[in-house]
């Protein structure tokens, strides 16, 4: 048997018997393992916090890791953890995430995260180990090509066979990642590259010579856009998550203030416009307010900053905003024009693309006038009047979740981040919590990925420790990866859970209600009738203090005691109405003229009164 002090390519000793630290990146060569130039490339690009697993064929990693003084690995209890801890801690900070993990399954773990991050444009980068190079196509212990499975589900990835381009192969990496349109980026490292000396330093020469994002849009798109923004009745502002990304939160107010122009923020925009803003409409889109989707069905200029036109914004495409013309703003070209054609196509940073509007709007205006919007703004103030967000108690005296969630949102208020999976709560949270400022919203809104709150609330907190974080999470969701909050208890990250247990999957029983004549075919988890798991006591199990509510009187206090802790994970089992659902709604397949403001009540849009 090997021990530790006899194994193969033993690290050098000082005379004190410790392990030298990495050194930090000077410009001079050093001689280093792969693996401590994984590290130090790490350190030197800004990398704060790993998320991950160790495993055999990245433990030569994990080993100089130990030593490294700038890096904070986070022990998580799977992998796909990891990676939507990334995602979490990229969504608040603005800066790439990161993730690790072995090869085979634990590299395979991590797909549904990339996966997520992709859909969402979320710069992350994910390190693997990997089996040997010479035992790589050979199906050997733990081998799997994560590079092409990969592939579809990645802005780019690397399988790295020469230790001496792992620091020009990270550099690239955290590049890839944050440039041009976020996204993931995977680096595989075989075990035996990892072992292998090198010689390195800092900074490397980069070698993309294909990738140039575009920043700065064409001075001739701007001034167009700015011409049909001053001469339209019914604009309206479209704004998507690539605002948030671009930083352009502070411009796009500008922009909005100097127009008069109405705005809507999709599901990954929430906060890029305070909700409290007059000129805000809301959310947009299948479960969106009706004077958003309204306001977008009827305009005829549709200013689309940094959004993608998805389907659960259009709905059923071809009768999406008929009379609209479209400016469609995006940094990625490869969006523009895709679902739906563009009037006037802006290639461009959002950040850039709003300041130059904001300027090329007076040169538009000196030329074609202003728009008079007093009439548009008069009938998207009667949709506000007749379709105000709201909700109904459960009429057999349950508690209702769209209460618990707005409650939780006035309490911790607009400072917190609030996270949440996917379903009913992930709606209720988006429309009754205001947003008042950027990176304050986390969820998983393109690949839709149940478990995704709970990690992300942990990466979360590990970028914003001075933040209250708060999970809002479905009981559905809460038991796909709940066994972070032994993660959270270990590593000092007190989020709170609230835990909106209806009892069934919400949204599919919402679906069989309404599509599938009231057969709710396995959807019932058990969690009301059987109290399988009790959630607080899980909670308990896990590190953490659990709580349970249960009537309305009693929410307030809960929320009250579960801020109080700011030492262990909390854990809040909100026991609900089984039957409340999402409103207002527009049914999939159909139009967003379709919407329904509730059941049975279809507003009118061309009526008179509209």
């Amino acid at each position: 048997m090997t021990s530790a002090k006899t194994r193969q390519n033993p690290t050098p000793e000082t005379s004190s018997g410790q392990r030298p630290k990495p050194a930090p990146p000077n410009g001079a060569p050093v001689r280093a393992t792969g693996a401590q130039a994984l590290v130090r490339s790490l350190e030197a690009v800004g990398c704060e916090v790993v998320f991950g697993i160790p495993g055999g064929t990245i433990l030569p990693t994990y080993d100089p890791l130990l030593d490294s003084t700038r890096v904070r690995h986070v022990l998580v209890r799977h992998e796909q953890a990891a990676g939507h801890a990334a995602t979490g801690y990229a969504q608040v900070t603005g800066r790439t995430g990161v993730c690790m993990a072995t090869s085979g399954p634990g590299a395979t773990n991590l797909v549904t995260a990339l996966a997520d991050a992709h859909m969402d444009s979320v710069p992350v980068v994910a390190v693997t180990g990997q089996q040997s190079t010479g035992l790589i196509g050979t199906d050997a212990f733990q081998e799997a090509d994560i590079c092409g499975i990969t592939l579809p589900v990645t802005k780019h990835n690397f399988l790295v066979t020469d230790p001496a381009e792992i620091p020009r192969t990270i550099a690239e990496a955290f590049y890839i990642a944050s440039s041009g349109r976020p996204g993931p980026v995977l680096v595989d490292i075989p075990k035996d590259v990892q072992q292998l000396t090198t010689s390195f330093s800092w900074p490397p020469e980069q070698r993309l010579p294909g990738y140039r994002p575009v920043g700065k849009p064409h001075g001739k798109q701007i001034r167009e856009a700015a011409r049909l923004m001053t001469t339209a009745r019914r604009p309206v502002f479209y704004v998507g998550g690539g605002v948030l990304k671009a930083e352009a939160s502070a411009e796009l107010a500008q922009l909005v203030d100097r127009t008069g122009i109405p705005v809507v923020t999709t599901l990954m925009a929430r906060g890029a416009l305070p909700d409290s803003h007059p000129s805000h409409l809301g959310m947009p889109g299948m479960h969106g307010t009706v004077p958003a989707v309204a306001a977008m069905q009827r305009a005829d200029l549709l200013i689309a900053l940094g959004a993608r036109f998805d389907d659960r914004v259009t709905g059923q495409l071809s009768g999406f905003a008929p009379e609209a013309k479209v400016v469609h703003a995006d940094i990625d070209p490869a969006e523009i024009s895709k679902n739906r054609v563009a009037d006037v196509p802006i290639v461009g940073d959002c950040k850039e693309v709003i300041a130059e509007l904001t300027e090329a709007v007076d040169q538009a205006e000196s030329e074609y006038g202003s728009g008079d919007l007093t009439e548009w703004w008069e009938q998207l103030s009667g949709w506000r009047e007749r379709f105000p967000l709201g909700y109904d108690w459960p009429s057999d005296g349950t508690l209702s979740p769209e209460y618990v969630i707005e409650r939780i949102g006035q309490l911790a208020g607009p400072e917190a981040v609030y996270t949440a999976g996917v379903g009913q709560h992930q709606m209720w949270a988006a429309q009754f919590i205001n947003y008042q400022r950027p990176r304050s919203w986390l969820n998983s809104g393109g690949l839709g990925t149940m478990g995704y709150a709970v990690p992300a609330a942990m990466g979360a907190k590990a970028g914003a420790p001075d933040r209250q974080v708060w999970a809002i999470d479905g009981d559905g969701c809460f038991q796909m990866t709940n066994q972070e909050l032994a993660t959270c208890a270990i590593e000092r990250l007190p989020i709170k859970v609230a835990v909106i247990n209806n009892g069934n999957l919400g949204m599919v029983r919402q679906w069989q209600n309404l599509f599938y004549a009231e057969r709710y075919s396995h959807s019932d988890l058990g969690t009301h009738r059987h109290r399988i798991p009790d959630f607080s006591l899980l909670a308990e199990a896990l590190g953490g203090v659990g709580m349970r509510c249960e009537s309305a009187s009693d929410v307030d206090s809960v929320i009250e005691r579960a801020m109080e802790i700011d030492d262990q994970p909390v854990v809040i089992d909100f026991v609900v109405g089984k039957d409340a659902q999402v409103w207002p709604m527009v049914a999939a397949g159909t139009g967003n003229d379709e919407i329904m403001a509730a059941r049975g009540i279809r507003p009118l849009f061309d009526d008179d009164e509209g």
